[in-house]
């Protein structure tokens, strides 16, 4: 007699999950047989504000997508626009616009180290990893003003300078994170209860990856050798010296040492950019003042892989069409891979080992699953907005305005 099937589930408020979603897990006994992927909690309608805003309000728009990513997807969107206007940056700004990049991918790959950590019950990885992360931000702070939301990308180059005065500083505080990573990282490697706990856990193959277009290190991890900022280099990138770090397991220990490894390549290419720009002036942008008709595609290596916008212009002040899609997108369904056959109490780490963003995923769609088809396209949407504020505003006793 075979086991009964029970339902378990995750979300939408579970302490793995840093913003709300909802996953099914169904299970035989503890074996994990199917899951499926309830998104909706978080559309912000992103996309559709972008066209009531200026192209240059927009990058102010987009660093919110995601506080992890939120220079990630403005170097997205400008390379989409600078492809339009078919214009190069100056070489300065593509050194700063890869010291940027990089820090944020520091600070990326340590809070979700500290967070799986965390997730595991071993809360001595989330006082290390947030404790050196710490630093990170404090250099983004000195460069731009701010910890998170860095507010440097334009159209056509960076916002603000580095001043050489404040590239010794950053420097030494490079050095000193280097040597807590190494550690930390030699400490992983040696650490014989992560290593029972994450190794053989959540295997994605390399005809995995393929078959559902995995990115970054969710792709580097199981030994698939893509980056776009190898592939297809922007900024300065093919101006530096650096390597594509890669696992071949494919497990969620793999995806953790790359994380790791890939943090000590990022400090070697900020500092190859400090000493580019060490000592020697140049312009940080090339003056852009308007935006004629057509579209661009522009992408760029976040810290959970490739992030891609398309814009379209029709001659105005304001993108008429802006296209984003980000890593989490094609990486969050891997699950359907590397969940089932696991047990229950390793799909929460399994799932949080793509380092999900799902605010940056979210779409809303109303859907008929028997009949196929969309029930309610936007209009329908809006219209249902206003009919219920309006009945909301009959029962409060508020005058209704059309």
């Amino acid at each position: 007699m075979g086991k009964k099937r029970v339902v378990v589930p995750i979300g939408p408020y579970h302490p793995l999950l840093e913003e709300p979603e909802y996953f099914t897990l169904y299970c035989e006994g503890e074996k994990v047989v199917d899951v499926e992927w309830q998104p909706g909690y978080n559309h912000r309608a992103i996309e559709k504000i972008s066209e009531s805003k200026h192209w240059d309000q927009v990058t102010f728009l987009i660093e919110r997508i995601c506080g992890i990513c939120s220079t990630s997807h403005p170097i997205a969107y400008v390379n989409a626009v600078e492809d339009l206007l078919q214009i190069e940056i100056p070489e300065r700004a593509k050194y700063i616009r890869c010291i940027i990049a990089e820090l944020e991918r520091i600070h990326s790959h340590l809070l979700w180290f500290g967070l799986a950590g965390h997730f595991l019950g071993y809360n001595t990885v989330f006082m290390w990893s947030w404790k050196y992360r710490e630093p990170v931000l404090e250099i983004c702070e000195l460069i731009s003003g701010n910890r998170n939301h860095y507010a440097m990308m334009k159209i056509g180059g960076v916002r603000r300078d580095i001043e050489d005065e404040d590239i010794p500083v950053i420097k030494k505080k490079l050095s000193e994170i280097k040597g807590k990573l190494e550690m930390l990282t030699n400490a992983v490697l040696d650490d014989p209860v992560l290593a029972a706990r994450l190794k053989g856990v959540g295997i994605l193959t390399k005809e995995d990856v393929k078959n559902y277009g995995a990115v970054g290190p969710t792709a580097r991890a199981s030994g698939v050798n893509i980056d776009v900022r190898k592939d297809e280099p922007y900024a300065a990138y093919d101006l530096i010296e650096w390597n594509v770090i890669t696992c071949e397991n494919g497990d969620v220990f793999d995806k953790a040492v790359v994380r790791l490894l890939e943090c000590l390549e990022s400090i070697k290419i900020i500092e190859q950019c400090l000493d580019a720009i060490k000592g020697k002036k140049g312009e940080i942008e090339t003056e852009v003042r308007d935006i004629p008709p057509g579209e661009g595609i522009g992408h760029g290596e976040a810290p959970r892989g490739e992030v891609f916008h398309y814009i379209r212009s029709d001659g105005t002040n304001r993108p008429v069409r802006h296209k984003v899609r980000a890593p989490s997108y094609v990486n969050i369904p891997t699950f359907k891979a590397s969940c089932i056959g696991e047990t229950i109490s390793d799909v929460a780490i399994i799932l949080a080992g793509v380092d999900p963003c799902y605010c940056c995923t979210e779409r809303v769609s109303v859907y008929d699953m028997e009949k196929k088809k969309k029930i309610y396209d936007f209009s329908d949407l809006i219209k249902l907005s206003q009919e219920k504020t309006k009945r909301v505003c009959e029962e409060l006793g508020v005058k209704w305005k059309e």
